[in-house]
C-alpha cells in the first residue's frame, strides 16, 4: 500500500477541495439523519406510544432526551392547533426540505472532489512524461515501449476509475458511518453493539477478495504491456511483416496474447463484481439478526425500546449497510487499481543514474580539446569499452569505424552523456563533464544520426526543434546549407508541409537533410555524426554528404562511419575492435599498416 499513499499524495496540492469535500458529505448525511429521525417522535406520537408533557419547554440539554422532548412538544402543540392529518403534511414538508439540503450538499460534494480527481490525473500524467524525458536511454533497453506507454495510458486511467472514483467514497462513507453509529448509540447502545458484532464479518471477508483482486489486477495490466507492445512492433515492422509473409504468424501470436487478456480480465472482473453481492447478502443477515434482537426488545414489555423507536433504528440502520457495503467494495476497487500504482510508482520511483552536480560548471564553447582519460563502459556486467584514451582538439574530426558492436556509438554517447563512464573520465577543456549542467553540455553539441528522428509536425518546426526563438529566415539559412531548401519549397504547403509519422512523407535523403538542418540551425561547437549516410542511395548520400561538409566546416567532429569513403579525410581515424583501439591514425597512415583498417578497406572495395 505504500505506492497507494504515494499516488493519495497527489491529493495534497488539492487540499482546499478535499475539505470542502469533507464540509459537504458531512452536512448532507446530517440532514439526511435528521430527515429519518423526524419520523420517530412523529410515530410514538401517531401510535399513542408514550405520554407528551406539553406544559413547558424542556431544559435545555446536549442530549437525546432534549431533542425528543423538545419535538414532542412541538408536535403536540402542532396537533392540539391542527390535527394529526396536518401533523403528518408538516413533517413529510420538512423531511422533503431536508432531502433537498441533502442531496444539494451531495452534489456540492461530487462537484468538488470532481476537480481533485481531474487534477491528480493530470499531475499523474505530468510527472510520468517528465520522468520519461528524465531517464536514461539505458533504462529503455530494459523496457518494452508498449508497457511504458500502458502504464502512462491504462493503469492511469485505472488508477483513476478504480482508486479516484472510490476517494469519494472513502471520504463520504465513513462520515455516514460515524454519525449514523452515533444516532444509533443515542437511540439503543444495546442494540448497537448487536449489530458491530456482526458487521465486521463483512469487513473480513471483503479484505480478502481484494488482495485476490490486486493479484489478478497485476497479471492484466502486465499482459495489456505485452499487447501495446507487439502492436508497436507490428506498426514499426509492418514492411517486414508484409515482405515476409509474416501476416498469418504475427496475427496468430497477437490473437494469443488477446486471448490471455481476456481470460485474465474475466478471472478479475468476475472477482471484482462478487465483492457488492457478499457485502449486500451479509448485510441483510445482520439486518435479519438486528431484527429479531430488536423486535424481541420491543415485545419485552420490561424495555424502553418502544416501536417507534424500533422502527427509526431500522430505517438507519438500513442506511448504515449501503455505505458500509460501498466502503468495502471500494476497499476491493482500490485493490484492483493498486496494482497500476504500483507499475506507475515504478517508473516514478526509478532512480537516474546521470546526476547533474550542484552547482555545475556553464561552458558556452568549446575552446581547446575534449579528452577521453582512461575511459571504460560496461553495460551490466558486459564490457562495451575498455581504457579508451583519446584526444580531439578543437575544430578536427575524428572518425571512429569498426566492426559492429565495437562500441563506436557507445563511445560517442557517452559524450552528451546519455550513459556515464564506468570508470575514467571525458573532459572538455580540462572540465570534466560531470561537473558541467547536462543542458549547458548538450548545448554544445548536435547529433545527426543514420535513422532521421523527426516528429510528426510541420518541416518548420522539425528544423527549430529545441532551438528556442528561431525566425523563418534562420530556418530557410539552415535549410539551404543542408540543401534541404530545394526540396521543401515544392511540398504543397512549404515549410508547414506536415511530414507524418517520423517523417513518413519524405524519402530517406530528404528526412536526412532535415535532421542536418536541425543541427545547422542549433549551431554547436562540437557535431557527432552517426553513420548519417549509410542508408541513403547514391545520389540522396551525394546531397546529404555535401550538406554534412558545410555542417562539419570550423566544428570539433566525432564521425561513425560504415562507409570509409566518407571519412578519408578525417584528421585521425580511430579503429575499435572489441571496446578497444586497435588502431589509429590518418587514412594513408593505416592503409601503409596493412592491418584491420586496410582488411575493412579491401572489402568494401573488393564488394563495389
Amino acid at each position: 500500500m505504500k505506492n497507494l499513499q504515494k499516488i493519495l499524495k497527489y491529493a495534497l496540492n488539492y487540499k482546499k477541495y478535499a475539505l470542502l469535500n469533507i464540509i459537504s458529505n458531512i452536512l448532507s448525511v446530517i440532514f439526511e439523519l435528521v430527515a429519518m429521525l423526524l419520523f420517530i417522535p412523529f410515530l410514538n406520537l401517531l401510535f399513542n406510544e408514550q405520554t407528551v408533557v406539553v406544559e413547558s419547554l424542556p431544559q435545555f440539554s446536549f442530549s437525546k432526551d432534549y431533542f425528543e422532548a423538545y419535538f414532542n412538544f412541538t408536535m403536540n402543540q402542532y396537533i392540539a392547533d391542527n390535527d394529526k392529518l396536518a401533523a403528518l403534511y408538516f413533517v413529510c414538508v420538512l423531511v422533503g426540505v431536508m432531502f433537498l439540503l441533502k442531496n444539494l450538499f451531495r452534489y456540492l460534494a461530487l462537484f468538488f472532489i470532481a476537480v481533485m480527481r481531474t487534477g491528480i490525473v493530470k499531475d499523474l500524467r505530468k510527472d510520468i512524461y517528465a520522468k520519461i524525458l528524465i531517464l536514461p536511454l539505458s533504462y529503455y533497453s530494459e523496457e518494452k515501449k508498449g508497457d511504458i506507454l500502458s502504464r502512462i495510458t491504462t493503469d492511469v486511467q485505472e488508477i483513476e476509475f478504480s482508486i479516484l472514483n472510490s476517494l469519494e467514497m472513502l471520504f463520504r462513507e465513513p462520515i455516514s458511518v460515524i454519525l449514523s453509529l452515533a444516532v444509533m448509540i443515542a437511540i439503543n447502545p444495546h442494540l448497537t453493539l448487536f449489530s458491530l458484532i456482526l458487521l465486521p464479518i463483512t469487513g473480513l471477508v471483503i479484505g480478502r477478495l481484494g488482495k485476490s483482486l490486486k493479484r489478478s489486477s497485476s497479471r492484466v495490466q502486465q499482459q495489456m504491456g505485452v499487447l501495446l507492445s507487439t502492436v508497436e512492433e507490428t506498426l514499426t515492422g509492418l514492411r517486414i511483416i508484409k515482405a515476409f509473409n509474416a501476416e498469418q504468424t504475427s496475427n496468430h501470436n497477437f490473437n494469443q496474447q488477446n486471448s490471455s487478456y481476456a481470460t485474465l480480465t474475466l478471472k478479475m472482473t468476475r472477482k471484482r463484481d462478487l465483492a457488492s453481492p457478499i457485502s449486500e447478502f451479509l448485510g441483510a443477515m445482520a439486518m435479519v439478526g438486528l431484527a429479531y434482537y430488536g423486535g424481541s426488545l420491543v415485545l419485552d414489555g420490561n424495555s424502553s425500546f418502544n416501536g417507534g423507536e424500533f422502527i427509526g433504528y431500522i430505517i438507519i440502520f438500513a442506511k448504515l449497510i449501503a455505505p458500509v457495503k460501498a466502503f468495502s467494495s471500494a476497499y476491493a476497487i482500490v485493490q484492483k487499481g493498486a496494482a497500476s500504482a504500483d507499475r506507475v510508482d515504478a517508473i516514478l520511483s526509478a532512480k537516474n543514474p546521470i546526476i547533474e552536480k550542484e552547482n555545475p560548471i556553464s561552458l558556452v564553447t568549446i575552446s581547446h580539446d575534449i579528452n577521453y582519460k582512461n575511459v571504460s563502459f560496461a553495460y551490466n556486467t558486459d564490457n562495451v569499452l575498455t581504457n579508451i584514451n583519446l584526444k580531439i582538439e578543437k575544430g578536427k574530426t575524428i572518425a571512429l569505424v569498426g566492426e559492429s558492436g565495437g562500441g563506436k556509438s557507445t563511445l560517442a554517447d557517452l559524450l552528451p552523456r546519455f550513459y556515464d563512464v564506468t570508470s575514467g573520465a571525458i573532459e572538455i577543456d580540462g572540465v570534466n563533464i560531470k561537473d558541467l549542467s547536462l543542458n549547458g553540455l548538450r548545448s554544445l553539441i548536435g547529433v545527426v544520426t543514420q535513422e532521421s528522428i523527426l516528429f510528426n509536425d510541420s518541416v518548420y518546426n522539425n528544423i527549430a526543434f529545441g532551438t528556442n526563438n528561431a525566425t523563418k529566415e534562420q530556418v530557410i539559412e539552415a535549410a539551404k546549407i543542408a540543401n534541404a531548401d530545394e526540396f521543401i519549397v515544392q511540398l504543397e504547403s512549404g515549410y508547414d508541409t506536415n511530414i507524418g509519422d517520423r517523417g513518413g512523407k519524405l524519402s530517406g535523403g530528404q528526412r536526412q537533410r532535415l535532421s542536418i538542418a536541425r543541427a545547422v540551425l542549433k549551431n554547436p561547437p562540437i557535431l557527432i555524426l552517426d553513420e548519417a549516410t549509410s542508408a541513403l542511395d547514391t545520389e540522396s548520400e551525394k546531397l546529404v554528404q555535401d550538406a554534412l561538409t558545410k555542417l562539419m566546416k570550423n566544428r570539433t567532429s566525432i564521425v561513425i562511419a560504415h562507409r570509409l569513403s566518407t571519412i578519408q579525410n578525417a584528421d585521425e581515424i580511430i579503429v575499435l575492435q572489441k571496446g578497444e583501439i586497435a588502431e589509429r591514425g590518418t587514412h594513408s597512415e593505416l592503409l601503409l599498416q596493412e592491418g584491420i583498417y586496410k582488411r575493412l578497406s579491401d572489402l568494401q572495395t573488393f564488394s563495389n
